[in-house]
């Protein structure tokens, strides 16, 4: 994946402690564990590196982690400690919250020596009473890297700009957006582009030639034109540099049904070939589906992309997951035949062909409606298949089966494009959804 600087959070952490426990102890655990938080990576690190103690500590360390801009904090009870400090902290800075409890040391004594799990409990409750529904909590030695995720993908959101060229496709209501409600929600920024503008650069003839020469490797060309080749090598170089001219970290693109009759090729063939270096580009001019990938690629997923609950056999329990064309080359299974292939819009419609490679995949998308955003979520494995029609596609058998997926998709309305990731990102996404405040709907 390209490197992208969204995919970066900051993130403070504090160790709160109380000297009527072993405060020298939980130091020393403390000082490891920040050893340990500095190996991760995608992700600046303000740590507090002393025990805060006194409420006038705590306001210290506001203004320190304030002046780092954080994007999140993980606050330690180090040791059981005052109420008072957390809830300065929650105040001063008013970003997402790690509750954190260290695990219990062997007595010394026969008293107890941190008893961190009270104080992260103490915690909890004075930051829900007080308002805030949206922290997470661990014991654990070791930070919670799913939370750690998490955070990268609210930073991601927050420092993302997107673009709409042209419009959604042609019917698809369900894929408009309130934009300022989305603003207010994530602080994605979205500006609107013609489709002119997309493929309307002029771009070198040594830059398309070198990318042809890349597309008549990736793929067998056999059954396109070189005309056609050459268009989707022009579209390539061209939505680069749409893209960085632009300053945009993602794209929902109008893709149907002027784009083919106007530029001369739909643009599927570009999507699977951009997309499999990092580019964040979604089909049909899905905004929230472009937000869901640009949150699946700061979780780590490489190579995310849209695809359709296209065919369900409810007798062998499983799903076709198919889109036209679009699915990262990156993701080919590395059996089957890899073609540029038209079978669409008056042969102007140029895809990728293959069949996707197995695997353990998260299925995820942020779904507005009726004022509320939800995240669907769902996790499946991916099994080998002969190649048998045109696009690109797996046969994936999901763990709450065929029929539940289906019910909960049809029933609360979730759009039908959903976000296919290689890996297992469930627990990540779940805890993403609960920092944002939105419903996780779950079959």
């Amino acid at each position: 994946m390209s490197e992208n600087k969204n995919y970066t959070a900051k993130i403070g952490v504090v160790c709160l402690g109380r000297y009527t426990y072993d405060v020298a102890a939980a130091l020393e655990i403390y000082k490891k564990t920040q050893e340990d938080l500095k190996t991760i990576e995608g992700v600046d690190w303000t740590i507090i590196e002393e025990s805060v103690i006194e409420k006038p500590d705590a306001e210290n360390a506001v203004k320190v982690l304030k002046a780092a801009d954080v994007d999140a904090v993980a606050i330690i009870s180090g040791t059981f400690h005052l109420g008072h400090l957390a809830l300065i902290i929650d105040r001063g800075l008013k970003v997402p919250v790690l509750l954190w409890a260290f695990n219990e040391l062997p007595y010394n004594g026969g008293k107890i020596r941190l008893n961190s799990v009270c104080g992260m409990n103490l915690n909890a409750s004075n930051l829900y009473k007080s308002g805030n529904r949206t922290f997470s909590y661990t014991v654990s030695d070791t930070i919670d890297r799913d939370w750690v995720k998490a955070v990268k993908m609210t930073a991601s959101l927050k420092r993302s700009h997107v673009g709409i060229v042209g419009y959604r496709a042609d019917g698809f209501f369900n894929l408009d957006i309130d934009e300022l409600s989305s603003f207010r929600q994530t602080g994605v920024l979205l500006d609107h582009y013609e489709l002119s503008d997309l493929f309307s650069a002029k771009i070198e003839d040594e830059k398309v030639s070198e990318r042809e020469k890349e597309l008549r490797k990736m793929f067998d060309c056999s059954g396109v034109t070189d005309y056609q080749v050459n268009k989707v090598a022009n579209l390539c170089e061209t939505c680069e540099d749409f893209l960085s001219r632009n300053s945009l970290d993602a794209i929902a693109v109008r893709c149907w049904p002027e784009h083919a009759a106007t530029y001369g090729v739909a643009p599927c063939a570009m999507m699977s070939v951009l997309q499999s270096s990092g580019r964040i580009i979604a089909c049909e001019g899905d905004v929230e589906g472009a937000e869901s990938m640009l949150v699946s690629a700061a979780a780590g997923c490489e190579a995310p992309f849209l695809a359709d609950l296209s065919q369900v056999n409810f007798e062998d329990d499983f799903s076709l997951m198919w889109h036209c064309g679009v699915a990262p080359h990156s993701l080919w299974d590395g059996c089957s035949d890899c073609t540029l292939d038209t079978y669409f819009a008056g042969g102007k419609g140029v895809t990728a062909g293959f069949v996707m490679k197995s695997g353990i995949c998260t299925f995820m998308r942020i779904d507005s409606a009726g004022g509320k955003t939800r995240v669907f979520l769902s996790k499946g494995e991916a099994f080998p298949m002969e190649k048998q029609l045109s696009g690109t596609y797996a046969k994936v058998k999901f763990d709450c089966g065929v029929k539940k997926l289906l019910d909960s998709a049809v029933t609360n309305g979730i759009a039908h494009h959903l976000v296919m990731c290689y890996g297992d990102y469930e627990k990540s996404f779940e805890i993403f959804a609960h920092i944002m405040g939105w419903e996780v709907i779950k079959p």
